[in-house]
């Protein structure tokens, strides 16, 4: 069995405003379970970069282990990729990051990959507001060590082995809210509709994107019982309001309702229209959390767009680093000389 994607496509396939095909973010085809929600994750990354225009090679797809981490392999073929060691994706992310801020960050992780191993590296690479999207895959299990709750799975959750889970849950997205993150949002694998401009609005954003991707395991926990099953999440999803995402090249319009619609306008011109109930101040980290909190009372789950800083100040920006990319820099940029020296060791006596 071949798991290589066959080259062919239609000779007159639509290409994006950088003159790329669908195919060209493509890459090999899956080998995880059929059905499985982190395929239909890959297909909106896929599809939120090619509707960006966003050039494969400026991407590096960066992950830690689990099988949430395999999927970097099943989209941008043709972008930088790293696999790195379990829950130490942010620390890899961070220092490729310091050294070339001219690339697209793209973080997958998984809800063990995150919330567990990687809780200490997830808080800091957070609040730091490094400039990536970070993606979790959450399906509230370990699906490559054969189905153990993870520290996301909720109390009474049962996945296949039937036993229900006795532990408070770890909210990502309220965590994140807590810890600093300017964008934070959370969907469904089974609803495109609404990850794809998710998806955009953070791989536009400037700072530390979060999306916290319900992603169910179809082998070990895909049960009526399971909080992160597919027929659980549908029954019970609630969603903040319609988002649509509006790139910065594009003419800026809205077909939503008078006295119903919203503009957050992004760092780089790009706007996020959202339409909603009015409940929920996107812009307000208290009325995030106030939101998420009020939805997990009743046994919901609640989705898109949840918290946005419009006005964020990436990791570079607040270091103060230079503008270029180091690995651009050149021996006399590095090396200023004794003069530099002594200048820098005076302005600290």
């Amino acid at each position: 069995m071949s798991y290589i994607r066959p080259s062919f496509r239609h000779p007159n396939a639509e290409a994006n405003a950088k003159g790329f095909a669908r195919k060209d973010y493509e890459a090999a085809l899956s080998t995880l379970c059929a059905g499985c929600g982190h395929d239909s994750v890959s297909s909106a990354i896929i599809q939120s970069c090619f509707e960006l225009g966003v050039e494969p090679h400026r991407v590096a797809k960066i992950s830690g282990i689990g099988c949430s981490s395999k999927t970097p392999t099943y989209f941008l073929g043709k972008s930088h990729g790293f696999n790195s060691v379990h829950g130490r994706m942010p620390s890899v992310a961070t220092g490729a990051n310091m050294a070339n801020r001219d690339l697209l960050y793209v973080g997958v992780s998984g809800d063990g990959d995150t919330a567990s191993i990687g809780l200490g590296q997830f808080g800091h690479v957070t609040r730091r507001n490094l400039n990536m999207s970070y993606i979790v895959e959450n399906n509230g299990c370990y699906g490559l060590t054969k189905g153990q709750d993870s520290a996301t799975t909720d109390i009474g959750s049962k996945s296949k082995k039937g036993a229900p889970n006795p532990f408070e849950p770890i909210d990502l997205c309220a965590l994140a809210l807590q810890l600093g993150a300017t964008f934070v949002a959370r969907s469904f694998s089974g609803d495109k509709e609404q990850l794809v401009p998710l998806l955009k609005a953070a791989m536009s954003h400037n700072g530390f994107a979060f999306i916290d991707v319900i992603s169910p395991c179809v082998t070990f926990n895909n049960t009526a019982a399971s909080s992160k099953g597919y027929e659980f999440v549908r029954d019970h999803m609630e969603a903040t309001g319609k988002i649509d995402f509006v790139p910065v090249r594009s003419e800026i319009t809205a077909d939503y309702k008078p006295g119903f619609s919203e503009e957050i306008t992004l760092h780089d011109g790009s706007v996020i229209h959202l339409y909603k109930d009015g409940k929920l101040d996107c812009t307000d980290r208290k009325s995030a959390l106030n939101a998420i909190s009020e939805y997990s009372e009743k046994g919901q789950v609640l989705t898109g767009l949840l918290y946005v800083d419009p006005d964020s100040r990436d990791f570079h920006n607040i270091q103060q680093t230079v503008d270029q990319p180091l690995n651009s820099l050149t021996e006399i940029d590095l090396c200023p000389g004794s003069r530099a020296l002594a200048a820098i060791n005076a302005s600290l006596r």
